[in-house]
């Protein structure tokens, strides 16, 4: 009996470690059980008329099962009471992990916007309550990239929650940009290219101290000899395992860079608990659209920007 609790006590703490990964890596919103699901479907089924929704779950199941190497093989030869039991704990990771991110970003984003654009009065790093769009830096890095925050009538509108300015999922915010700016002629110019962007992705993936080496929104040759020496450093020292090096992470990955935008933008806002919606935001509509910006590219010369765009953020995050 003794062994037998001890024997799934390592198993809790093994799945729940391994689902740590999950919301980062694979799906933020989607229960792994419709991932399992879809791919069940088609092996039974094939893949003729999949909706771009069942397609995000097929991309999320093999996401998945890179993330998780055993899983499929696991799921194979485990009874369907043994599979429940583990994706429950997987799911219990996952969750810890979000709640982990979001408050490491909840002081750090603060801090962030603080040095690089001095709002007046600075940002409490402990309370989101005077975020959002009732504070003007904060609702110029959250105002969607084809409005003008410094429109006196853009402004009032979206703290009114106007007709004309409702804010959705369905447009960029302007944090999402490189320098904070974009053209509203080309509005893919720039998107996903952000030093706050960066920032939070290597505050979860790679370290919040290495955050701090990211500079400016260069075309990641910067990064190099910040790597370098973050390398030389870690020879002299002993560091904890980051995210990155304890799932593999070797590129980044659409998913990765959707579930990052997701928590900053969370972190700019005054909502103090994780929540679906915000007014007429969807946070789980948001991470499938950038989500579907890379994985169901329209044709092949967006796929190709996709792919550079890709390698840059390999670059600036790896070297």
């Amino acid at each position: 009996m003794k062994q037998d609790r001890v024997t799934k006590q390592r198993k809790t703490i093994y799945y729940v470690s391994q689902g740590r990964a999950i919301h980062r890596m694979v799906a933020l919103y989607t229960p792994m059980e419709d991932l399992i699901a879809e791919n069940d479907r088609r092996c039974e089924d094939g893949d003729s008329d999949a909706t771009v929704e069942q397609d995000r779950y097929q991309h999320g199941y093999i996401e998945l099962c890179k993330t998780l190497p055993w899983i499929h093989q696991k799921l194979t030869n485990v009874d369907h009471e043994e599979s429940e039991e583990m994706l429950r704990k997987l799911k219990r990771g996952a969750d810890s992990a979000c709640g982990d991110d979001t408050g490491t970003l909840k002081e750090l984003v603060a801090s962030w916007v603080n040095i690089e654009h001095n709002p007046t009065p600075l940002l409490r790093t402990d309370d989101k309550h005077h975020r959002g769009f009732v504070n003007d830096e904060c609702g110029r890095l959250l105002c969607p990239a084809e409005w003008r925050w410094d429109d006196p009538t853009v402004r009032a509108g979206i703290r009114d929650r106007t007709a004309a300015y409702i804010i959705s999922e369905n447009s960029w915010p302007i944090f999402m940009y490189e320098g904070y700016e974009a053209s509203v002629k080309n509005l893919e110019r720039g998107l996903m290219k952000s030093k706050l962007l960066v920032m939070g992705f290597k505050a979860i993936f790679t370290s919040p101290s290495s955050a701090n080496e990211v500079d400016g929104d260069g075309d990641g040759a910067d990064i190099l000899e910040n790597n370098r020496r973050a390398r030389r450093r870690s020879d002299q020292a002993r560091v904890k395992t980051c995210v990155a090096s304890i799932i593999g992470m070797r590129k980044v990955s659409p998913r990765a860079i959707a579930y990052t935008a997701c928590q900053v933008r969370f972190a700019l806002s005054n909502i103090t608990s994780w929540r679906t919606v915000d007014a007429d935001f969807d946070y789980q509509l948001f991470w499938n659209n950038i989500v579907d910006f890379f994985e169901d590219a329209p044709g092949p010369a967006a796929r190709a920007r996709v792919n550079v765009l890709l390698e840059w953020w390999t670059r600036k995050v790896f070297g």
